[in-house]
C-alpha cells in the first residue's frame, strides 16, 4: 500500500490490516482480471481492422462485438466486486479496532496526553475510507502494468525498456511529490486542527463569549489559524498540480514514442508480428502508466493515509490494552489511603503529599480546606480516574485505579465538580446509558428531589438534555448528576462539591440522599465548602496544600479548624496614644 514510509511500527495495526488479507486477495484478483480486460476495446478495434475490415463478414461483427460488450459487463461486475470486498475490509477494520481507539481515545483523555482529542476516531475513519481509495486500487492494479511491460518486452526489448523507463521518470514523479508536498500537507493538517480545536472551545463558551463580547477577538485567532492552514494547504496542492500534470504528460507522451519507436523498428523489418504491434506497443505502453498517474494525481490520499497511521501508532502505543483481570467479588465499601501522592495527569509537582485516612461502610467523610487544597484531586484518585504517584488508595484491598472500571464502575457513584451530561435523554444520562429500571429511576429522581421536575416536563423521562447538558440549568444538571450517581445504588459514593449549584430545596434533597445511601451501607466521600452538610457527616478530612492537617471525627475536626483560624487571625494593633514624631 502507497503509505508514507516513516510509519511507525504498530503491531495492532499490523494484525488488524493483516486480518484483511482475504478481502485484498479476492480484491486483488478482481483488479487483475479487470485491468486486463481494460485492453478489450483495443483488442475489439484490432480484430475488427483485421478480420472484418478484410473479410467483409457481418457474422464476425456481430460476434466480435458481443465479446467486447460482455467483456465490458464483465469488467464493471469485477469493479464492483472489489468495491464491495473493500467496503467489507473496511467495515472489519472498523470491527476491529473501533472499540479499542475509542477506548484508547478516552483512556488518552483522562491523561491529559496530546492526542487526547476525537482525532484518533477520523484517522480510523480515513484509514477505512483509504481501503476504497483510487490510489489504493492503482496499488492493486500495478501487477497488471508487470504484465503490459512483459509483453511490451515480447514485443521488442527496445520497446520494453523504453517502456520501463517511463515507469522509473512516473516514479521520480511520485517521490519528488512526496518530498515536496508532505511537510506542507503535515503543517496544514496540524493548522486545520488548531482551528477546529479552538473553535470548538468557543462554541462550548458560548454564552460567556457572547456576554463579554469577545466573538470579534475570538473570530480573529480562529481566522489567523484557518488562514495559516489554507495557505499551506494552496502552496501544497499548487506543487502537487505540476506533479499530476507531470505524470498525465509522461503517460500520454510515452505511448506516443513507443508508437514512433515501433514504427521505426517496422521500417527496419524488427518489429515482431508485423505492423497491428505499432498499437498494441502504444496502448500497452499507456496503460501500463496509468496506475502510477493515478498515485501521483491522488498522492495526498496517501500522505494523509500515512500520518492517520502515525498517529494512530503512536496513540496505541501511548495507551496500550488493558491487561485481562480476574473478576472481582462487589465491593462491600471498606476505604483506605495509605500515604497517598497524587499528581495531576500533565503536571511534575504532585498536589496530594501522603493523604492517608480510612472509611467503614457506611461513614460519612467530608472533605473540607481551601481552594486549590487538593479536594477534586482527591476525589478523582478516589474513584480511580487519577493514578497514584505514591501509596495507594484502595477499596476492600483492592487498588481503585488498577481496578477494571467495566467491573468497578456499577458499583462507583460519583458526581464531578463540573457536573458532565451526555448527549442524551435524562432517563438516558440517570440510568448510564444503560438499559433502565423505570421503578428505580422514579425512586432515586424522589431522593433527588427531581420527581416533580421531570413530570412537568412535556417528554417526561425522554426530555433531551442537549449537548452537554445545555438545555438545563447548573442545579437542574447538579440533581440529575447526583441521581445518576445514586441510581445503581452504589457501595461507595463520591459527591465533589455536589450542592454547588444548588438552592435550600436542593440542600435537603441532597442531605436526605446522602442519609438514605448511608443507611443502605454505603461509604460516602464528599467534598464540601458549606456547612450545611455537616449534620449528615461521621469523620472530617481537613486538607490544606495538598496535605492532611486533620482527620478523625466531625466535632473533633471542625473544634481543630476553629481553634487554627483563631490562631491565624491576626491581633489588632492599639492605638497610639502619642502623636508620631
Amino acid at each position: 500500500m502507497l503509505i508514507n514510509s516513516r510509519i511507525a511500527p504498530s503491531r495492532e495495526l499490523h494484525e488488524a490490516f493483516a486480518a484483511l488479507r482475504p478481502w485484498l486477495r479476492r480484491s486483488l484478483l478482481f483488479t487483475l482480471i479487470a485491468g486486463l480486460l481494460i485492453l478489450a476495446p483495443s483488442v475489439y478495434m484490432l480484430e475488427v481492422y483485421d478480420r472484418v475490415v478484410n473479410s467483409r463478414n457481418p457474422q464476425t461483427l456481430l460476434m466480435l462485438t458481443l465479446a467486447v460488450v460482455f467483456a465490458f459487463v464483465v469488467m464493471q461486475v469485477l469493479e464492483w466486486a472489489h468495491d464491495e470486498e473493500m467496503h467489507a475490509a473496511g467495515l472489519q477494520l472498523d470491527r476491529r479496532l473501533g472499540a479499542r481507539v475509542f477506548a484508547a481515545s478516552f483512556e488518552a483523555n483522562l491523561r491529559a496526553l496530546p492526542s487526547s482529542t476525537t482525532q484518533p476516531l477520523a484517522d480510523l475513519r480515513f484509514l477505512r475510507e483509504f481501503l476504497t481509495s483510487p490510489v489504493l486500487k492503482a496499488a492493486l492494479e500495478s501487477p497488471v502494468s508487470l504484465v503490459f511491460l512483459v509483453v511490451i518486452f515480447a514485443i521488442h526489448p527496445l520497446l520494453g525498456w523504453a517502456a520501463g523507463v517511463g515507469a522509473l521518470v512516473q516514479l521520480a514523479i511520485a517521490l519528488l511529490n512526496n518530498r515536496a508536498t508532505h511537510a506542507q500537507l503535515s503543517a496544514a493538517q496540524r493548522s486545520a486542527q488548531a482551528a477546529q480545536r479552538y473553535a470548538d472551545g468557543a462554541l462550548r463558551n458560548a454564552q460567556a463569549v457572547a456576554a463579554m463580547g469577545l466573538l470579534g477577538d475570538i473570530r480573529r485567532r480562529w481566522a489567523t489559524d484557518q488562514s495559516e492552514f489554507l495557505q499551506l494547504q494552496a502552496k501544497a496542492s499548487l506543487g502537487g498540480a505540476v506533479f499530476v500534470a507531470g505524470a498525465k504528460l509522461v503517460q500520454v507522451a510515452w505511448a506516443s514514442l513507443l508508437l514512433g519507436l515501433a514504427c521505426w523498428l517496422l521500417l527496419r523489418d524488427e518489429l515482431t508480428g508485423g505492423a497491428a504491434m505499432l498499437i498494441v506497443a502504444s496502448i500497452l505502453g499507456g496503460q501500463m502508466l496509468r496506475p502510477l498517474t493515478v498515485a501521483v494525481g491522488h498522492w495526498r490520499t496517501a500522505l494523509q493515509a500515512g500520518d492517520a497511521w502515525l498517529r494512530l501508532a503512536a496513540l496505541l502505543a501511548s495507551v496500550p490494552p488493558a491487561a485481562e483481570q480476574m473478576a472481582l467479588p462487589p465491593p462491600r465499601g471498606q476505604l483506605q489511603a495509605e500515604n497517598l501522592v497524587v499528581t495531576p495527569p500533565g503536571a511534575h509537582q504532585p498536589v496530594l503529599r501522603g493523604v492517608s485516612f480510612s472509611l467503614r461502610p457506611g461513614e460519612v467523610l467530608g472533605v473540607i480546606g481551601p481552594s486549590a487544597a487538593g479536594k477534586s484531586c482527591l476525589a478523582r484518585a478516589l474513584v480511580g480516574l487519577w493514578p497514584s504517584t505514591g501509596g495507594k488508595a484502595r477499596l476492600d484491598g483492592v487498588d481503585l485505579h488498577a481496578w477494571n472500571k467495566a467491573q468497578l464502575g456499577p458499583h462507583i457513584g460519583y458526581l464531578p465538580q463540573e457536573v458532565e451530561l451526555s448527549d442524551g435523554t435524562i432517563a438516558d444520562n440517570i440510568a448510564r446509558f444503560g438499559p433502565f429500571d423505570q421503578a428505580r429511576l422514579d425512586s432515586v429522581a424522589h431522593t433527588v428531589g427531581l420527581h416533580e421536575f421531570i413530570r412537568a416536563l412535556p417528554d417526561g423521562w425522554g426530555t433531551e438534555v442537549g449537548n452537554e447538558g445545555a438545555r438545563l440549568s447548573g442545579g437542574q444538571r447538579q440533581r440529575i448528576g447526583l441521581a445518576r450517581a445514586l441510581y445503581a445504588e452504589p457501595a461507595f459514593v463520591v459527591l465533589d462539591e455536589p450542592n454547588a449549584s444548588l438552592d435550600d430545596a436542593g440542600d435537603a434533597a441532597l442531605i436526605q440522599a446522602i442519609q438514605d445511601a448511608k443507611t443502605r451501607g454505603a461509604t460516602v466521600v464528599v467534598v464540601t465548602h458549606r456547612v450545611s452538610l455537616m449534620p449528615v457527616v461521621d469523620k472530617l478530612l481537613w486538607l490544606s496544600e495538598g496535605a492532611v492537617q486533620a482527620f478523625g471525627p466531625r466535632d473533633q475536626v471542625l473544634a481543630a479548624t476553629r481553634r487554627a483560624t483563631r490562631a491565624a487571625r491576626p491581633m489588632p494593633t492599639a492605638a497610639p496614644t502619642e502623636p508620631v514624631s
